[in-house]
């Protein structure tokens, strides 16, 4: 993550604090049926609250959520891009997603 992408990250999340939402969604132990409804609420949540970039963490396992998840990424309205997280953002554990 550049310095450019760690400032604005840290401002989001301080929006996001603010806001009452985090700017990241851990989705460990739950099932993908629990999962999407949680992904659209959060991305939903997110926005209101002036988030530009958030984190959806889904874990390595299997793969299955994550899949899940960005299939979920691809058609969502509020998505700009997304990305699997960096070395630091928990890489391929991690989804970093730009609304």
């Amino acid at each position: 993550m550049t310095h450019k992408q760690q400032e604005g990250f840290k401002q989001s999340s301080k929006a996001a604090r603010g806001a009452g939402v985090s700017p990241e969604l851990d989705l460990h132990a739950m099932t993908v049926d629990q999962a999407l409804p949680a992904i659209h609420e959060y991305l939903n949540d997110a926005c209101l609250a002036g988030l530009k970039e958030v984190r959806i963490v889904h874990g390595k396992g299997t793969g299955a959520l994550r899949q899940v998840v960005r299939r979920e990424l691809k058609s969502h309205p509020l998505v700009k891009s997304f990305r699997t997280g960096s070395r630091f953002e928990g890489s391929t554990g991690a989804t970093i997603v730009e609304l």
